[in-house]
């Protein structure tokens, strides 16, 4: 599936849960799409039958409707479920939902941050990093994720977008090598 593809069903969604009269909130929706991603990846016989050609789209729709029901899912995502399985889209859904967190943390001017270290950083550093990040943001919103990485050996790798801030010493001792290949 090509990205304007999956951009477009997230794109739709969002406008959606953007109307006034709607009932349901963007941050809502993001996390029933995750319960929906959830229960696809939990119970594989699920997403075979909802694959599956054989079973006609009303009773896909029926067993739509009783496993939203259980699990609280808003008519809004499940019409919208009902829609990505008619366009046999089901397989990309991991991707719609990436795309529909990107367009939503993009109109909420929030830029998520990738941060990998060589050992875990306490809430101290991990402030102090944010502040230095932050003046990067020009008046967007900063959201970091963590994750150790012990192949850095030391430092921290910085992931926003494609943009990549490399402070580790893996980073730097590449350079470095770099340097040292080229000059010679």
């Amino acid at each position: 599936m090509s990205l304007a593809v999956v951009n477009q069903f997230a794109k739709a969604l969002l406008t959606v849960v953007n109307e006034p009269a709607s009932t349901l909130a963007p941050e809502q929706a993001l996390e029933q799409l995750d319960t929906v991603q959830m229960l696809i990846q939990s119970y594989p016989e699920l997403r075979l039958a909802l694959l599956s050609p054989a079973i006609d789209a009303k009773q896909k729709a029926k067993v739509i409707d009783r496993l939203g029901a259980m699990n609280g899912l808003h008519p809004i995502v499940r019409r919208f479920l009902n829609v990505v399985l008619a366009q046999r889209q089901l397989p990309h859904w991991s991707k719609i939902q990436q795309a529909f967190q990107a367009q939503l943390d993009e109109q909420a001017c929030i830029v998520r941050a990738e941060v990998s270290a060589a050992r875990e950083l306490n809430r101290e550093q991990q402030a102090s990093l944010e502040a230095k990040l932050a003046g990067l943001m020009r008046g967007r919103n900063l959201r970091c994720r963590y994750a150790v990485d012990s192949a850095l050996v030391g430092g921290v790798k910085v992931r926003m977008g494609s943009e990549v801030l490399d402070g580790s010493v893996r980073g730097q001792l590449d350079t470095l090598r770099r340097r040292l290949v080229a000059e010679a």
